[in-house]
């Protein structure tokens, strides 16, 4: 509902800034990824990166900014946040704040589908839209069509645990239900 205040309870799981509490957004637009779905995610991611030291990193349907934020706890260089749900960038922004990540951040107000050309492709994109619409295998496509995600370029999507994804030019390499979150990675194939 509009004017509550905003819900805690999220916490960064690991890296530089372990137990940090986050804000999310206030309202019923936003579902923030759960701490245990976080944790099973960047586990995934790991186990495949190795360690996020240096990456260049995407958070779309950012949110509370959560997914990008544990990026930037484990090592990674820079965020690029974006969501058009004006409680969420107040959020991201209020997080990002309180961590001091300000000069490793960059927040766009906007949709996933609005991003221009991009001048070199990102190490890990994080898509997190709402279930059931699609919305993430659009941005997908479109996000490799503009250069966002290269050959080299790991990509996170979290569905509701019934989805499937198939993407014309990616394989996904993994899946992983927790909860009522499926959990997709993704490499983009020749």
């Amino acid at each position: 509902m509009k004017g509550a205040p905003a819900r805690t309870g999220l916490r960064i799981v690991a890296g530089e800034w372990r137990g940090r509490k986050l804000a999310t957004p206030e309202g019923e637009v936003t579902r923030p990824t759960a701490d245990r779905t976080r944790e099973t995610l960047f586990s995934m991611l790991a186990s495949r990166i190795g360690d996020f030291e240096g990456l260049k990193v995407a958070d779309l349907f950012a949110g509370s900014g959560a997914l990008g934020l544990e990026a930037l706890s484990r090592g990674a260089a820079h965020c690029l946040f974006v969501d058009q749900d004006p409680a969420a960038i107040r959020a991201i922004r209020k997080n990002i704040a309180n961590l001091h990540a300000q000069d490793r951040s960059d927040v766009r107000a906007a949709s996933a589908m609005s991003l221009g050309t991009a001048k070199e492709p990102l190490d890990l994109v994080l898509l997190d839209p709402p279930y059931e619409t699609g919305a993430g295998s659009v941005a997908i496509d479109k996000l490799a069509r503009l250069g966002w995600i290269g050959e080299a370029t790991w990509v996170s999507l979290e569905t509701a645990r019934g989805e499937s994804v198939s993407i014309r030019g990616f394989e996904v390499e993994s899946t992983r239900d927790v909860g009522k979150a499926r959990l997709h990675i993704l490499r983009k194939v020749d």
